[in-house]
């Protein structure tokens, strides 16, 4: 098997994660964050629809991960991000920041909304 290395220049990947926060760009983010290409930030959890809705236009599709167990989008904010265009796919936070950061790799117009994982995964 070949291993090639995923070069990230340009773009913010997601580095790591842990309890309580997430390691994007080299920086230490506490609690839930949002990810794109350009920037990272703290985000307000499923409830902060705002930053999500924003995003329009700039992503075709927002990974949610929801902490260390997969567990429903709630339905205004799926409905809401469907209605301009935008795909959300749901799955626990860990998945969804491999996810991103392969198809962020690929050059591909994705962003991340991670609420953190509070608990060891093993």
């Amino acid at each position: 098997m070949q291993v090639t290395e995923v070069n990230f220049q340009g773009v913010v990947p997601i580095d790591g994660y842990g309890p309580g926060f997430f390691r994007v760009n080299d920086q230490v983010i506490e609690g839930a964050v949002l990810v794109t290409a350009e920037r990272a930030r703290q985000w307000g959890g499923v409830d902060d629809l705002e930053p999500l809705l924003a995003l329009a236009g700039e992503v075709d599709v927002i990974f949610l991960g929801m902490g260390a167990d997969i567990a429903h989008a709630p339905a205004e904010l799926r409905n809401q991000l469907e209605a301009l265009g935008v795909g959300v796919e749901v799955m626990n936070s860990p998945a969804a920041c491999r996810t991103y950061n392969v198809l962020l790799s690929e050059g591909r117009r994705v962003a991340a909304a991670l609420l953190p994982v509070e608990k060891v995964l093993r």
